[in-house]
């Protein structure tokens, strides 16, 4: 009786094992990712990533408040291991509320520049994404611009469109210029570029290019990927509209244009840590920087991998090398600034 006891114990453990080793084998082969990233321009990689190392990623897209939002709701119970999202506030947010964990990964650590990752590990850079200010060919000169500072200026009067301040995008230029001018140069700056503004901001960045192209205003700040959109889009009208403008790199004698990223996060909740990492390390490589230049117009992050024809024929130039941790610390104040400033 004694010995059936034991025999009937012995296979308990060994199924309970075998079920741990199936459960570990099949978690071993995938990944579940949450993504901001249109399918379009994620899924491409992500079977790149599965054909050279047999692991399956499932991928879920959504926008990228929602997204942060549902990772939020879910907690310790998300089925996501990796989120990949726009702007390093979101980032931040994201790090802020509790949802994402620490990697310690060498290869992420001596590829993407300090800037552009979380000082504690959180979230790292995965292209970076310039907001320039673009003009009006024939109604502005080159020569007439500098910095963002002097968009300030009373000569710009009714002359420049730029989206909401309910914008990250925004949110995260000011909060750059907070790092750089302090609150009251920077409060003062906000005061002025809001009775420069030629409409009461609305649309996202391609509208605010559209605008300028049709004559509502000279100046116009947007993300340089937007117009690289317009230009290798079918619509015939946004083509049209990106031919009437150049891009004018500002702040070149100083800090550097305002940059953003695009970045991943290593969720909390992981179940398939050791091969998240290794798809966030893949995303890094310099074939995966090449894709992600080529395909949505962004910059390498990863120094070395050579532009895409388009970003070549917009010119070099000096990026702002600020943590971008700094965009979320300065979330909130950059907030209230542009409130005090009456930016809509």
């Amino acid at each position: 009786m004694r010995k059936a006891s034991l025999s009937i114990t012995s296979l308990l453990a060994a199924l309970v094992a075998a079920t741990s080793l199936s459960n570990t084998a099949f978690a071993a082969e995938e990944v579940n990712l949450y993504s901001a990233r249109k399918e379009a321009l994620i899924k491409p990689l992500l079977d790149r990533f599965s054909a050279q190392t047999g692991i399956q990623v499932n991928l879920v897209t959504g926008k990228a408040d929602a997204l942060l939002k549902r990772l939020q709701l879910e907690g310790r119970n998300s089925p996501a291991d990796l989120l990949i999202t726009t702007d390093a506030g979101r980032l931040y947010r994201a790090k802020s509320s509790g949802v994402t964990q620490s990697v310690s990964s060498i290869k992420l650590r001596d590829t993407i520049p300090a800037a552009y990752r979380d000082p504690e590990g959180h979230w790292f850079g995965l292209s970076l994404r310039a907001r320039p200010i673009i003009y009006v060919k024939g109604k502005v000169s080159a020569d007439e611009l500098s910095t963002y500072e002097a968009l300030a200026d009373p000569k710009w009067a009714k002359k420049i469109c730029i989206r909401s301040s309910g914008n990250i995008y925004n949110q995260s230029l000011v909060a750059s210029m907070l790092s750089h001018d302090g609150k009251d140069e920077t409060q003062v700056w906000a005061d002025s570029l809001v009775k420069n503004l030629a409409r009461k901001p609305k649309g996202g960045d391609r509208d605010q290019i559209k605008a300028a192209a049709a004559g509502q205003c000279v100046i116009a700040i947007a993300n340089t990927y937007y117009l690289g959109k317009m230009i290798k889009g079918k619509d015939q009208s946004q083509q049209a509209a990106a031919q009437k403008v150049a891009i004018f790199w500002p702040n070149q004698s100083d800090r550097g244009a305002h940059v953003n990223i695009s970045g991943v996060t290593l969720t909390q909740a992981a179940i398939n840590r050791a091969n998240a990492i290794r798809l966030m390390e893949f995303l890094v490589t310099p074939e995966s920087q090449s894709w992600y230049a080529e395909a949505n117009h962004e910059y390498p992050v990863r120094e070395g991998v050579e532009w895409s024809d388009l970003l070549k024929q917009w010119g070099s130039f000096k990026a702002d090398r600020l943590n971008l941790a700094k965009l979320g610390q300065n979330n909130a104040a950059a907030v209230r600034i542009m409130d005090r400033a009456g930016w809509k």
